[in-house]
């Protein structure tokens, strides 16, 4: 995927020092202190080169983390094989005990307007649809925080069940996140992030990203860079260091 920003524009963002260059420009704080949270360089890096790959483990320990004690489900399991396949394996307390479940990815988008996705149930029928809304809500969400950084999870995240294609809606989730609630240059930093898609792989699922940064905001970046390596050069002179 070809990204519409300069490929020496994201080398100069890959290699920024989101602390130092905050202290520089206070009034950019509350954006780049959202931005050095969310994104470190590696995970900017490849969202730019539009494939963001995730592994199961760590999406694991996002569910794990959303999932919290009080409830009946006790663990959510992924496993990502390389037919596509995804598979759910939920251990609860009481009624169903464990609870398998194997589908495909059919949709995985967000690009300003919507942010939602469509998983469809292959084996094993729906057992029962609070239940699921329930687990599919916390598996969506676990899957765009690496872009979209923590946030809490909603008891009423919209999810739609037709048949066997569970459908979730986490605009309104996303929008009352940090990332979303946060502008940069009047941006919304979410709006700089689409995802176009999502793909199971062995190990892990592959999500299709695009960076879109407003060419103010690029000037803005740019500037920041500056004033960092001006900064940078005037302690080194300081201390007889050479530039």
């Amino acid at each position: 995927m070809v990204i519409d920003i300069p490929a020496n524009f994201i080398e100069q963002v890959k290699n920024i020092d989101w602390g130092s260059v905050r202290e520089a420009v206070a009034d950019y704080g509350p954006a780049l202190t959202v931005l050095r949270d969310t994104w470190d360089r590696e995970t900017l890096a490849q969202i730019a080169e539009g494939h963001l790959f995730v592994r199961d483990a760590v999406l694991n320990e996002a569910i794990a983390k959303n999932l919290g004690t009080d409830g009946s489900v006790r663990s959510i399991v992924l496993r990502s094989h390389a037919n596509g396949r995804l598979d759910l394996l939920c251990t609860t307390a009481k009624k169903y005990k464990k609870v398998e479940l194997s589908g495909t990815i059919e949709e995985f988008v967000h690009d300003g307007d919507k942010s939602y996705a469509v998983y469809r149930v292959r084996e094993k029928n729906i057992p029962d649809h609070g239940f699921v809304s329930w687990v599919f809500s916390r598996v969506s969400l676990s899957m765009v925080e690496r872009m979209m950084g923590r946030f809490d999870v909603s008891e009423n995240l919209p999810v739609e069940i037709h048949g066997n294609r569970v459908h979730v809606d986490f605009r309104e989730m996303l929008a009352a996140s940090k990332l979303g609630q946060t502008e940069f240059q009047g941006h919304k930093l979410m709006d700089m992030i689409e995802i176009e898609g999502a793909s199971v792989q062995e190990g892990g699922i592959m999500f299709d990203t695009k960076l879109n940064v407003p060419d103010d905001v690029k000037t803005a970046l740019k500037e920041l860079l500056r004033e960092r390596r001006l900064s940078a050069s005037e302690e080194s002179t300081e201390k007889g260091e050479k530039p």
